[in-house]
């Protein structure tokens, strides 16, 4: 991908991976006909306002846009584009990595082995839950919920989903939709939050929602840590009513509720659902498509504002 860029633009790059604070990228960004962040630069009003009126889009390295503004975009005339497609099957891999994780306690079984602990076969020794005729529920069955379904398939799982939209018969492929949120909850013996966050979705995983679980149900983010009320999942955990959760994603990351490091039902990973060299390249041939569409006077491909 920066080898493209580089062949086709004056491409300021940043070799150092380093995150850049709002100063330093509009810096970089002044005379620029383009930008391509990530989600660790969060395009606020402020930021927005202040941006180089030569910037003509904003592509990010990602599917998720809660980073931006899409408001102070639009009022400012900036095209935003993202790059939905590319992610899938990398998060949804990850998302089933995180139902088998939690299920199977592997945190446990990690820090058992490496830290010596570990005597012998036992037939009581972390005894955890198959996966086969469990109830998956999948609450925003997007490309990413439809990626893990298939997945989950194979391991014999009964998919159940709730999504603003049902889907047509032939992308169901038998999965049971739920008009509520709340109806999903009720048979999610395994629940996974595939939706983006929004007004609507945020928080939406708290105290009286795990109330609304199957006693020892397992949970699993791949979506956005503010779908979580942490302190309420945490509570959960602790109290084993809910039994198990695989989380890649964190409210307020990288620095996340301390809570969750002392948890050995918490299966955690650094927000690594899209860390495949595949989706990477993919993503960033995306983000270009867009450069490139807008620069040329097209519509992008992958537009949001």
């Amino acid at each position: 991908m920066e080898d493209r860029a580089s062949r086709d633009y004056y491409a300021v790059l940043n070799p150092d991976d380093r995150l850049l604070p709002a100063d330093e990228l509009l810096a970089r960004a002044d005379g620029a006909d383009a930008l391509m962040i990530c989600t660790s630069e969060k395009l606020t009003r402020d930021v927005i306002g202040r941006l180089s009126e030569s910037v003509k889009i904003v592509s990010t390295f990602s599917a998720g846009t809660d980073h931006i503004d899409l408001d102070a975009a639009k009022l400012r005339g900036l095209r935003v584009g993202n790059t939905p497609d590319a992610v899938t099957i990398a998060t949804a891999e990850i998302a089933m990595l995180l139902v088998l994780g939690a299920a199977r306690r592997a945190t446990e079984g990690q820090a058992m082995v490496r830290n010596g602990e570990w005597t012998g076969w036992h037939t009581m020794q972390l005894l955890g839950r198959r996966l086969d005729g469990k109830r998956l529920g999948i609450f925003g069955m997007g490309k990413i919920g439809q990626g893990l379904a298939k997945r989950a398939r194979a391991f014999d799982m009964v998919i159940h989903y709730h999504n603003r939209r049902r889907l047509p018969a032939e992308e169901e492929l038998g999965a049971i939709y739920h008009e509520s949120f709340e109806s999903l909850l009720g048979v999610s013996d395994v629940l996974s939050l595939n939706a983006p966050s929004t007004p609507d979705t945020q928080s939406i995983l708290n105290a009286k929602s795990i109330e609304q679980l199957p006693h020892g149900a397992i949970v699993v983010n791949t979506a956005r840590g503010d779908l979580i009320v942490d302190e309420d999942l945490i509570a959960a955990l602790k109290s084993g009513r809910v039994a198990f959760a695989g989380l890649d994603v964190f409210r307020g990351e990288p620095r996340i509720n301390d809570a969750y490091y002392g948890l050995q039902n918490a299966f955690l990973l650094p927000h690594i659902g899209s860390a495949t060299i595949e989706a990477r390249n993919e993503m960033g041939f995306a983000a270009l498509d867009n450069i490139d569409a807008v620069l040329g006077g097209a519509e992008p491909p992958f537009s949001v504002v």
